[in-house]
């Protein structure tokens, strides 16, 4: 009988005989059975185009669209027209999501502005901890964008692209370069919110693989109880079973794939085995008993509760056993009213968190290859929203950016005196892509995908590497 012809029944009693030992050999020695090709995705580009200074990436995910205005572009002409109207000359003919038609008048910066560190970064006053870290920070100030509204904005933002269904860019560098985790995911999500904001929903798809196969889309990992859903055991299973039973469906699965050549069969035998070995490593991780107290009280955090500061330790846990592409949204940075109250709110949140998570990784030796970026999808404009907000913006906002072989104590590029759009040196979202792409070892135009009869990458048909800002 042919391989593919036998029933589930006669394959299970044929290979039930040596089931027990493989099982038993593959927990004594995992690597016995990791080291199958299918299972063990190694990347596309198995030698860098170009000297790698990168090995993950942690991004920092602010959610809702942080102001520039009141973060890291220091605007005082816009403090002085602060009432007035906002000249046409800078609005005329543009794109303005809920101001369209309405009078327009400046709005001045709601914090002030003070500069940290020998190379005298400009931060706002609301970040005194992430100012002690200001020269190992590049601020890129001329961002811009395409989407002025919420979830497109996000999904170009992701993915390279306004058209959802395109691959994520952590999906894009796991197809790429594969793991260096064999017992997690590749590429993890995590999410916190707080207070001072409207809570914006995050859809799955701005992590979503995409046309890729489905084994490179990220994980969502839960901040506060269970990490995973149905990570234990059910009750009367033990880990041998369990082990035998995944064996024979993966076993079956691999007939099937001889057959007709799915690569989603590859995606479903990796699944049951990353699976299988999360029941072990993930309480692992969790377990933050092990750290000194000294490491907490820098987070600020309560170890699971599910906050931005949990996530950012969880997220250096999460880097130091290999994951690739590690992702913390943190939403509520919607401020269409009270900006002034509630992006205070936000900074308590973000501040102390995201600076112990680079003063972490600095002193463990792993901030050096490892690039975090801290930003949303889109600036805020400089004219008001009923009078104590701003409305979405994507002429000109701001990103920070360190580790990964980028310079440190650095500004580049600039929006205008009125902060509303990027004038020096602009830096388009497929440039950025382009940028983290080249940290990594990847020529951005050399990484694709074919799909209905087009080579796809992430940087679509643009961007250029921003090179002055590389270390």
């Amino acid at each position: 009988m042919p391989p593919s012809a036998q029933t589930r029944r006669a394959f299970l009693g044929r290979a039930s005989t040596g089931i027990g030992s493989l099982a038993l050999g593959c927990l004594l020695d995992p690597s016995l059975i990791r080291a199958r090709a299918e299972e063990r995705w190694a990347g596309v580009i198995p030698r860098p185009h170009l000297p790698a200074r990168c090995k993950r990436v942690i991004h920092l995910y602010q959610a809702g669209g942080p102001s520039h205005l009141e973060t890291f572009d220091h605007k005082p002409k816009l403090a002085e027209m602060h009432g007035k109207p906002m000249p046409e000359s800078f609005t005329r003919g543009q794109q303005i999501a809920q101001l369209q038609g309405q009078e327009l008048k400046c709005f001045g910066p709601q914090w002030g502005f003070k500069r940290y560190g020998r190379s005298g970064q400009e931060m706002s006053e609301l970040f005194p901890h992430i100012g002690a870290v200001a020269d190992d920070l590049c601020l890129v100030r001329s961002l811009h964008t395409e989407q002025i509204n919420h979830d497109p904005a996000h999904t170009f933002m992701n993915t390279g692209s306004i058209i959802a269904g395109r691959p994520s860019m952590g999906s894009w560098l796991l197809y790429g370069l594969g793991s260096e985790t064999e017992d997690l995911p590749g590429y993890v999500v995590l999410h916190s919110a707080g207070k001072g904001g409207q809570m914006q929903p995050i859809a799955a798809r701005q992590w979503h693989s995409g046309f890729l196969p489905s084994k490179f889309q990220g994980v969502k990992f839960n901040g506060s109880g269970d990490p995973v859903l149905y990570l234990g055991n059910p009750r009367g299973v033990a880990t041998t079973g369990q082990r035998d039973v995944i064996d024979a469906v993966n076993r079956l699965n691999r007939l099937e794939n001889d057959r007709v050549q799915d690569p989603e069969i590859h995606t479903r035998i990796a699944q049951y085995e990353m699976a299988f070995r999360m029941q072990a490593s993930v309480p692992g991780l969790m377990d933050v008993s092990g750290e000194p107290r000294h490491v907490l009280d820098l987070y600020g955090c309560t170890p699971g509760d599910g906050s931005f500061a949990s996530n950012c330790l969880l997220a250096r846990r999460l880097a130091e056993r290999g994951v690739r592409f590690i992702q913390l949204y943190h939403r509520d940075w919607d401020h269409h009213g009270k900006l002034k109250e509630d992006i205070e709110l936000k900074a308590r949140e973000v501040d102390q968190a995201t600076f112990a998570l680079i003063s972490d990784l600095k002193q463990r030796g792993m901030l050096e290859d490892t690039l975090i970026l801290w930003g949303g999808e889109f600036g805020r404009t400089p004219m008001s929203q009923g009078g104590t907000g701003r409305d979405h913006h994507i002429k000109g906002f701001s990103m920070m950016l360190a580790g990964g072989g980028i310079r440190g104590g650095v500004s580049y590029g600039a929006t205008d005196e009125l902060g509303y759009a990027a004038v020096e040196n602009p830096v388009h979202v497929h440039d950025l892509h382009a940028t983290l792409l080249h940290q990594f070892g990847i020529e951005h135009t050399k990484l694709t995908y074919r799909f209905q009869g087009r080579d796809f990458r992430l940087t679509d048909v643009s961007g250029e590497v921003v090179r002055p800002i590389l270390a």
